[in-house]
């Protein structure tokens, strides 16, 4: 028998070497999100984003699967039985800690390493980057129990997926593999799970190199402006550059330095030396 989880032990993590690695840890629930998990995401989502040990955010699950959604026992039927306050609020918990991923101070990497369904969608998107395993299975099973795919999944289908794709993927009820969801753009990459957390961290150490204020004012550029004309695109990330420059100037001084002064570094070829940047 099943031991009950208490909440905070709903959500793993340690950090090593600059990299957070969380996890979802309902493994014997696939991982699936509840009212428990939801706010105890929050709170470590709280806890390390301004923690200088961290430099990069990695989202995961423990055991076989990624996360397999919303809990239906506890995150739908139980909270209907109590009416729609409990409803809204379990629908605010979860939808919170995915919009401070959204825009989390931090990269953040999606590593899929096994289901992701429904739900799951939610925090996927919220994620800067996702990589999966090739075998890892992505769905939008709601329509196979008589729903819509809600909790914004629709609206990440149609944000990553063209339409005919986005369509097919949420009437039909079929699962993709790891390859497809690459294919479609669900994701940036699959490869094979047991290279799956090398990639990663490959990926990670990467982003580690780059100036943190840089990273945050692009991320952030990238999400505003899918949604801008050109025009207030354009205006926009004049504004954004300026705001960085004032709050980093010496980071941007210091990369063109390297660079035309010193010729240490080529910005095609990787980034320029952190730690030599002045406090």
């Amino acid at each position: 028998m099943t031991t009950e989880r208490s909440e905070e032990e709903t959500v793993a993590y340690s950090i090593e070497n600059g990299i957070a690695w969380v996890k979802f840890n309902r493994p014997e629930k696939r991982n699936c999100m509840s009212p428990k998990l939801n706010r105890q995401m929050m709170r470590v989502l709280d806890e390390l984003e301004f923690d200088d040990k961290v430099g990069v955010l990695v989202l995961s699950g423990e055991g076989s699967a990624w996360s397999a959604g919303m809990d239906l026992k506890e995150y739908f039927r139980e909270n209907e039985a109590k009416g729609l306050g409990a409803t809204r609020k379990a629908q605010s918990e979860a939808y919170g800690w995915w919009r401070k991923l959204r825009w989390y101070q931090k990269p953040t990497i999606a590593m899929v390493n096994g289901w992701c369904f429904g739900g799951g969608y939610g925090p996927l998107h919220s994620c800067d980057l996702a990589f999966a395993a090739e075998d890892a299975q992505f769905g939008l099973s709601e329509i196979n129990w008589g729903i819509l795919p809600g909790g914004g999944a629709t609206k990440v289908a149609t944000n990553l997926l063209n339409m005919r794709n986005a369509m097919y993927h949420a009437l039909m009820g079929e699962n993709i593999d790891g390859k497809t969801a690459a294919e479609w753009g669900l994701i940036n990459e699959a490869v094979p799970l047991d290279k799956l957390q090398g990639r990663v961290t490959e990926v990670a150490n990467t982003l580690l190199e780059k100036n943190p204020v840089a990273l945050k004012a692009t991320k952030d550029a990238i999400r505003r402006v899918t949604e801008m004309t050109y025009d207030n695109a354009e205006d926009y990330l004049i504004r954004a550059q300026e705001a960085a420059n004032s709050y980093d100037n010496e980071g941007r001084k210091e990369g063109i330095k390297q660079f035309i002064d010193d010729k240490t570094y080529k910005p095609g070829l990787g980034a320029y030396d952190k730690s030599k940047q002045k406090g």
